[in-house]
């Protein structure tokens, strides 16, 4: 019976460190925990993409997402989509985007996102595009994007189940 007991000890303990990962990729910041940064690959001569992420706040007090930047492009901002009177509308957000204490925000497609402009270059699959995220508190942080499919809907491949949200990557600005 111990080595029945000794067994199931140690497939419960496989099964949390299966269950739960520690992601190389997650950037820590201050209270910040930084994860999930992808992006789409760009059809040829796009000047635009979209970067996404996770940002989670394990502090007491809020940070704001100020400023991004990316030597890839000549602008980069922080955007929000909003539905206006039945319309889809793309802004940047001026004043910043907010990240309450406790609380985790997620930059995705159809949502807020980085938008990046004035490509200097394609996105390919594989890649890993550097931006730097300047927040009020944690001050500048360098991520990187993972460059997933044209399509991609999620990091990874899209595993997730979404509803084909607009994608920006082939406008020109």
């Amino acid at each position: 019976m111990n080595k029945l007991s000794t067994l199931f000890a140690f497939a419960a303990l496989s099964a949390v460190v299966i269950a739960a990962p520690v992601r190389a990729d997650d950037v820590k910041a201050g209270d910040l925990v930084i994860s999930q940064a992808w992006s789409r690959a760009t059809p040829g001569g796009a000047k635009v993409a979209g970067g996404f992420l996770t940002i989670e706040n394990k502090g007491t007090a809020p940070d704001k997402l100020i400023a991004v930047s990316a030597e890839i492009a000549g602008k980069a901002e922080v955007h929000e989509m909003a539905m206006d009177n039945g319309v889809m509308k793309m802004r940047p957000l001026d004043k910043g985007l907010v990240i309450e204490p406790g609380k985790t925000v997620k930059l995705a497609p159809g949502g807020n996102h980085l938008m990046l402009q004035d490509l200097k270059g394609p996105f390919k699959q594989g890649d890993k595009v550097p931006v730097t995220l300047e927040f009020e508190k944690a001050g500048k942080v360098s991520v990187s994007l993972d460059v997933q499919g044209v399509g991609a809907q999620a990091p990874g491949g899209g595993g997730m189940m979404m509803k084909k949200m607009p994608d920006h990557s082939g406008m020109k600005m």
